[in-house]
């Protein structure tokens, strides 16, 4: 039987996907928060979307510097993932706290995070919908994944404290590759 559900949870049911690190590098300082609002847009190039809360200190740098990378962590990094998430780059520098490896990335200033099996950097391509929504499209233009990290399983956040791990994988027919 079908029941009402408080509109203050649906997005616990559309949670996007795998909890990830978003780094940006403004004025010298680099920072990285915990993001799971966003979505693929595109496949080539690939480009996607993230909702990042002007009331974070990585929306300023995000909004001037134009990049950042979207770091991939996995299961193993949970802990440390929801240690970033709650606190602020205004106090804290959140590599040195957490014991996070920034990397040099290739095409943007952003650093990479050494501890994640994949990083995206990513350039700002549209902000027609920041202002009103908070929400950045990316092009991917450079991307990195850990080749010796077979076994990559994600987090995904679903409200409240609480997060599901990648599981079993099955495999059906697609028109895509």
């Amino acid at each position: 039987m079908m029941k009402q559900l408080a509109l203050s949870r649906v997005y616990q049911l559309l949670e996007p996907g795998p909890v990830v690190l978003l780094t940006t590098a403004h004025k010298g300082c680099a920072n990285v928060m915990t993001m799971s609002w966003h979505m693929m847009m595109e496949f080539e190039p690939p480009m996607l979307a993230c909702v990042v809360s002007a009331g974070n200190h990585s929306f300023a740098a995000l909004r001037a510097s134009r990049q950042c990378v979207i770091a991939v962590p996995g299961v193993e990094l949970a802990a440390t993932v929801v240690k970033v998430g709650n606190c602020s780059g205004r106090d804290v520098d959140k590599f040195a706290a957490f014991g996070l490896t920034p990397l040099p990335a290739r095409r943007v200033a952003a650093p990479l995070v050494a501890e994640c099996f994949a990083n995206l950097e990513c350039r700002v391509v549209d902000t027609r919908m920041v202002k009103r929504y908070n929400l950045f499209v990316l092009e991917v233009v450079q991307a990195w994944a850990d080749s010796a990290r077979k076994r990559r399983r994600t987090i995904h956040h679903c409200g409240y404290g609480r997060f599901v791990v990648d599981g079993e994988a099955i495999r059906l027919r697609s028109k895509m590759r």
